[in-house]
């Protein structure tokens, strides 16, 4: 019964322990599933990131999201 018991205790500490990791991996989750249903999405970001390489990508990435900021005010 006693082996039960701390068997039940670590399970409790070690799910209170993995939360962070399992709210982080859920929007990565959620990522992956829409990728999945939306495989023409995922071929044309592919595409993109092979004609225009990494760094214009973050360039252009970053006025994105400028501009996203600017206007939602």
């Amino acid at each position: 019964m006693e082996l039960i018991a701390r068997s039940a205790a670590q399970r409790a500490a070690l799910a209170v322990s993995a939360e962070p990791l399992v709210s982080k991996t859920a929007s990565l989750d959620r990522v992956v599933g829409y990728v999945r249903n939306n495989p023409v999405i995922a071929a044309v970001a592919v595409g993109a990131f092979a004609l225009l390489g990494p760094r214009r990508i973050w360039d252009l990435g970053a006025r994105a999201i400028t501009l996203y900021t600017l206007l939602r005010r």
